[in-house]
């Protein structure tokens, strides 16, 4: 199974993997991208959504997503072939 789609995941941004045990909050921006994800859109599609959806310059939205994408797989939530 994906390790995406095991995660538990609500609107508040309170994430849980019951595979591990572990939880995380993210904010609002970071459950939208974990939505994305979920979806199974790519980084270029999400940062496409980001620019569309908030008020953010698209070089700003980009490395913010990477940054982002990074941190989900040094938690071990995301896997490097996955985006």
């Amino acid at each position: 199974m994906n390790k995406l789609n095991r995660l538990a995941i609500n609107d508040e941004g309170f994430i849980f993997d019951p595979e591990t045990g572990n939880s995380y909050t993210v904010n609002e921006v970071g459950l939208f991208i974990l939505k994305q994800l979920k979806e199974g859109k790519g980084e270029s599609e999400i940062l496409d959504a980001l620019v569309e959806n908030y008020e953010v310059e698209r070089e700003e939205a980009e490395k913010d997503l990477i940054d982002f994408l990074e941190q989900l797989r040094l938690m071990g939530i995301l896997e490097a072939k996955n985006v």
